[in-house]
């Protein structure tokens, strides 16, 4: 498996550093009692030093992850160059905003041939770079850069139920490598070549959340819901076309499949943003209620951004971000979707 650090404690660091680590054990368990196999450890990195030693000694990720135990085999720290030193892989899952700054801290330690996986959805603002691109910039050119991304709700998947996810990488070796590392009985790993259509499919879908938490709040039903996600789905597949992305992926697990967790979902943080939206709340008051990120809203700029670069139409975004940023009203703004002009359903997407 290799030795694997967790840059970030949030709900999903935590979740992914208690699935590698409690696999460890169960590896160790069924070789028998007198087998004496070793325990692989894990690091998982807190950037507050008194969080992170309340989390060692305590067990626990009382803010994120409350009720599920951290394994004996889990280390917390706050020292980055502490957390990575000598690991084989390292998970990035930071929010997206902070993954540059992350990375270029914890780029001078890592280990020649290190695979650096980014489990964070979302595009940097102002770049409009995507995940992949922003670690690439900042580390060394053997340091292999990947994504993680699926239908992943950490609360389930801390809680051992099924889930599925897809890890890309242009380097196959270093995909099949972390899918074999990630891999458990309750969470099964696909490896694809196409890093733009997974990591654009994972960050886009956000937006779409708060727009269907909109739709929910204002109950317009499971047509305008199931409406809604189809037409979000054409408007990503545009923009990862354009990007280089394969239509087919946003049919897999990273688009389709997350789509459909994130704005079904109660857990879904943006869709519960987009249901305090459609009750008239600014978006700003529910923000600061909150400790964790939705990070649709910060994704919307940046999709903006891309899109205007690469020349693509996205109305829905375009819609969701007047309510998010201008003050729009969120019935208004479905109103100017539905009487956008009429065109075939493909279109500016089938056309060369």
């Amino acid at each position: 498996m290799g030795k694997i650090a967790v840059i970030g404690s949030g709900a999903w660091g935590t979740t992914l550093a208690r699935l590698v680590a409690l696999e460890e054990i169960r590896k160790a368990q069924s070789g028998g009692a007198d087998s004496g196999a070793e325990i692989a450890e894990v690091t998982l990195w807190e950037h507050l030093p008194e969080r992170a030693a309340q989390m060692q000694w305590g067990r626990e990720n009382q803010r994120y992850l409350p009720g599920f135990p951290l394994p004996a085999n889990i280390r917390v720290t706050a020292d980055v160059a502490d957390a990575v030193r000598g690991r084989d892989i390292v998970l990035i899952v930071t929010p997206a905003q902070r993954v540059r700054e992350n990375v270029r801290a914890l780029a001078p330690c890592l280990q020649p041939g290190a695979i650096l996986v980014c489990g964070s959805k979302g595009i940097e603002l102002g770049t409009h770079l995507r995940m992949t691109e922003v670690m690439e910039q900042e580390v060394h050119a053997s340091t292999v850069a990947a994504i993680l991304s699926g239908p992943n709700l950490a609360a389930e998947i801390a809680r051992g139920l099924p889930a599925a996810a897809v890890v890309a990488s242009r380097d196959p070796e270093a995909a099949e490598k972390v899918r074999a590392a990630l891999s458990t009985s309750t969470f099964r790993l696909y490896t694809s070549e196409d890093v733009a259509g997974v990591e654009l499919g994972g960050a886009l879908k956000n937006i779409i959340a708060i727009g269907i938490g909109i739709s929910d709040g204002l109950q317009y039903g499971d047509n305008a819901k199931a409406s809604l996600m189809t037409r979000a789905l054409t408007e990503i597949a545009r923009l990862a076309v354009a990007a280089g992305a394969n239509p087919l992926t946003l049919a897999g697990l990273s688009g389709l499949g997350d789509l459909i967790a994130t704005c079904s979902s109660p857990l879904s943080r943006n869709r519960a943003l987009g249901l305090e939206l459609a009750k008239g709340r600014e978006v700003d008051e529910v923000l600061s209620e909150r400790h964790t990120v939705a990070e649709g809203v910060t994704t919307t700029r940046a999709a903006l951004q891309m899109a205007e670069h690469l020349g693509v139409e996205l109305p829905v975004t375009a819609e969701i971000a007047r309510v998010l940023f201008e003050g729009k009203s969120v019935r208004e703004a479905v109103r100017s979707l539905m009487i956008r002009d009429p065109k075939r359903e493909l279109a500016g997407f089938d056309e060369s």
